[in-house]
């Protein structure tokens, strides 16, 4: 890791895209302090890194000790007071501004002088969620892919306020990760999700109009488009309640009828059918 790249990382949310983050920064070296209030959520996410990582190992990704050296980089904690003073804050918790808003004002008390508070929001405005920090030109958005430590991309977001400097060392630490950070500025839906959620709703309305069955769908999307997944498929993972919000932000701030979403992914998240994680989607899973 370069200078500037060292020292403690926290991650705020133990959840699907924290627990990814968490293991793509501790399998580099760095010691992380995962952070969530939900006692349960926080002991699940670390025995899925550990477990992830024992995979790594059996894979031969990483050797024996090193993954267990990996293991020991990974601290969980239940009260953000309870972690070290850290150049890098990686807030990762549920797409609902206000909740963020108090995450990160509670969060960046814990930033050494100079530190980065970052957020990996997926179509939340970078501007807004840094109105309410005390340096908003160190705010910035760390926009991860699921799943984190194998997807290379990082959306990296400058918010209004966003320093270059700041810009310059998030692309750093993404880099430090073995992953390439990309710029863009902020705006609904960024450039991936103001692309890709239009691509999956309208796959939805094919579903709803007759056109064809899920597979077909994705099927052809996959063959013809050399899409290494389907629409509908990629929707169950990334969760069927974060495509519906996602559109509804891109609909309600953008005011195009493009971004409306279809009927039946509302039904679909109203059902509690909301992808892998809850075993059923567009496809059931075991």
């Amino acid at each position: 890791m370069a200078e500037e790249t060292t020292g403690p990382v926290v991650v705020i949310g133990a959840g699907t895209m924290g627990r990814g983050i968490a293991q793509a920064f501790v399998q580099r070296g760095y010691d992380v302090y995962l952070n969530d209030a939900i006692a349960k959520a926080l002991e699940e996410g670390t025995a899925f890194v550990h477990k992830m990582l024992d995979r790594a190992v059996e894979k031969g990704a990483l050797k024996a000790d090193q993954g267990q050296a990996a293991k020991g980089r990974l601290h969980a904690i239940g009260n953000i007071a309870e972690a070290p003073r850290c150049p890098l804050i990686i807030e990762a918790a549920i797409e609902k501004p206000e909740i963020k808003v108090e995450i990160l004002k509670a969060a960046q008390n814990r930033l050494t002088d100079g530190g980065i508070l970052a957020t990996n929001t997926s179509s939340i405005s970078i501007t807004q969620l840094a109105a309410a920090t005390q340096n908003p030109d160190r705010f910035i958005g760390m926009h991860f892919f699921n799943p984190v430590p194998l997807m290379k991309l990082v959306e990296v977001v400058k918010g209004l306020q966003t320093s270059e400097e700041t810009v310059r060392r998030t692309i750093a630490y993404a880099e430090s990760v073995g992953k390439t950070g990309v710029q863009c500025n902020d705006h609904p839906g960024f450039v991936s999700n103001r692309i890709l959620m239009p691509m999956i709703n309208e796959a939805v309305f094919c579903l709803q109009d007759g056109v064809a069955e899920p597979g077909a769908i994705d099927e052809i999307m996959k063959l013809g488009m050399n899409h290494p997944m389907g629409p509908l498929a990629l929707a169950d993972l990334i969760g069927l309640d974060v495509c519906l919000f996602i559109l509804e932000v891109l609909h309600r701030d953008l005011g195009e009828d493009r971004y409306r979403p279809c009927p039946l992914l509302r039904k679909m998240v109203a059902a509690g059918r909301l992808g892998r994680k809850t075993k059923q989607g567009f496809y059931k899973y075991d």
